[in-house]
């Protein structure tokens, strides 16, 4: 998603910002936050968190927040500021996919869009190129959803799933589920709203929850698919642009994602010699594919510390299956990696999450009078390193 916004507080993002109060007031807590962190008291320290046990030094990163897991065991092998609260961008559609793919899945299915269906879509977005008056399969739909993260799609698939906003309260519901609690959903497509925030932890239960789904799977490694030109009987080909999809070896997806105010964002999984490694990425340096390398060289070393590096947390189960707050990792032992370094060394803070006026007491101010406001009264940078424009006619 290559959008920006800095469009007037809607009802939706003013009661987003307000759910993400409490999370971003306790951001300073230090040790107590810590200990209550989802995954273990480990993945809530500041600085890099790994013990190596013999397995080879971490590469260096530029990344405000990363973390690299095993798939089957949940597992994290390392991190850094695990559960900081960041934009999201189009990785959030992880989320989306979670939720609405298993209620609006039948690829066969189909829907005629209309003009109501693609209202409300923030200028800037980025788009597949839905019309109104064509007929879709959802099969296309989700197509255009993973491979172009069109948020024309996300709004179509929405309405079908019975509109924006319970679309956005059943995503933020399934969060809670998953105790991705770092979470706090605006809009379903991850375009920037205020109070709209995630976290390299919570993307990676995302993906890991979403790569369940056989349907899930089949769509973020998909690389081509033929789309319609709205009606006139032709199709144009999209290209997935997750840019390691065919270059980086074992690679299954999943989602990637930039907005002016996010930076580049990125959840990969990969698999060699029969283990899947996951790895998150926000907000690395500025580059055309530093988002990239950073993911790729966690990978590299996760699959070469396999069976020696130690748990330093773990990617909890969904409170429905019987996951519950639970401590994988105890503080850090002498010797073990838990101080900032320059293995990560972007530090942005306050740059790159909406910011809070004044502390708690500004933030409710600015609430309560955009709510006021609105019961009163009643966004584009060039196409991002990870995710393309143009669309390929044939």
């Amino acid at each position: 998603m290559r959008e920006s916004s800095r469009a007037p507080l809607s009802r939706r993002a003013a009661l987003g910002l307000a759910a993400a109060v409490p999370a971003a007031a306790l951001a300073g807590t230090g040790s107590a936050a810590a200990a209550t962190a989802v995954g273990g008291e480990r993945l809530g320290l500041d600085g890099v968190q790994v013990d190596l046990a013999g397995a080879r030094a971490l590469p260096k990163l530029s990344a405000a927040s990363w973390l690299v897991a095993d798939h089957a065991t949940g597992e994290v092998l390392a991190s850094y500021r695990a559960h900081r609260s960041l934009p999201p961008a189009s990785t959030l559609k992880m989320l989306f996919a979670d939720t609405v793919l298993p209620k609006v899945g039948e690829v066969t299915q189909k829907h005629k869009v209309t003009a109501a269906d693609l209202a409300g879509i923030p200028g800037g977005s980025s788009l597949v190129g839905v019309e109104a008056g064509t007929t879709y399969t959802v099969d296309q739909l989700w197509q255009g959803v993973f491979l172009r993260s069109g948020n024309d799609a996300v709004h179509v698939l929405s309405h079908m799933n019975g509109g924006v906003d319970e679309t956005v309260r059943q995503m933020q519901a399934l969060a809670v589920d998953l105790q991705a609690l770092d979470t706090k959903v605006v809009s379903p497509d991850g375009y920037d709203h205020p109070g709209q925030v995630s976290s390299a932890y919570d993307l990676t239960l995302f993906a890991r929850h979403g790569l369940g789904l056989d349907s899930f799977r089949h769509y973020c490694g998909m690389r081509i698919a033929d789309f319609p030109d709205g009606n006139k009987g032709k199709t144009f080909q999209i290209q997935n642009t997750d840019r390691l999809l065919g270059t980086y070896k074992g690679l299954i997806g999943v989602k990637n994602g930039y907005t002016t105010n996010a930076g580049n964002t990125f959840t990969g999984a990969a698999t060699r010699g029969g283990r899947t490694l996951l790895v998150t990425v926000m907000h690395p340096a500025p580059g055309y594919d530093m988002v990239y390398r950073d993911t790729s060289a966690l990978l590299d070393w996760g699959f070469a510390a396999a069976g020696t590096a130690q748990s330093v947390g773990t990617l909890v189960k969904p409170v429905s299956e019987g996951g519950g707050p639970k401590k994988a990792a105890a503080a850090p032992k002498a010797g073990a990696v838990a101080a900032a370094s320059s293995t990560s060394s972007s530090d942005a803070a306050g740059s790159l999450s909406w910011p809070l006026i004044g502390g708690v007491g500004g933030a409710v101010a600015l609430i309560g009078g955009s709510v006021f406001a609105l019961r009163n009264r009643r966004r584009s940078e060039p196409a991002a390193a990870q995710e393309g424009s143009g669309r390929h006619r044939r």
